[in-house]
């Protein structure tokens, strides 16, 4: 009984060392031809990218500018109306509130430095994301 739970405890360690990528997970030939296959630790050991915080709140948005921005995920007819239904609601509940609607070019994960340039410059805030 005792053997075997140090037999165990050693398997344990050694997939734990192989996991972590300390120890790399080696399959021998019958030969003395080499390692047939080496296996290493898929873990990713980047650091975390750096984070930029969000953008203060408004105090209010009566007045102000809002981007509704539609990144393109699901191609262009992905609930697009759903920005639409938001606008009507703005224009019948807040009037003062100005509502443009966008889509972003290029896929989902393409970068559209002249949409967010414009957005800089002439929004107050902006919702960004799928819209359906």
């Amino acid at each position: 009984m005792k053997r075997k739970l140090i037999l165990c405890c050693a398997v344990v360690i050694a997939a734990a060392l192989v996991f972590v990528g300390l120890a790399p997970l080696t399959a021998q030939r019958g030969d003395a031809a080499g390692p047939l296959i080496t296996v290493m630790n898929p873990l990713v050991e980047s650091r975390m990218v750096d984070r930029i915080p969000l953008s203060p709140r408004l105090d209010t948005i009566d007045g102000k500018t809002i981007y509704l921005v539609d990144i393109n995920w699901g191609g262009p007819e992905a609930a697009y109306s759903v920005f639409e239904e938001i606008q009507d609601w703005f224009a019948k509940n807040n009037p003062s509130v100005s509502i443009v609607i966008r889509r972003k070019s290029g896929m989902y994960e393409a970068d559209d430095p002249a949409l967010w340039k414009e957005i800089a410059e002439k929004g107050h805030a902006a919702l960004i994301g799928i819209s359906g």
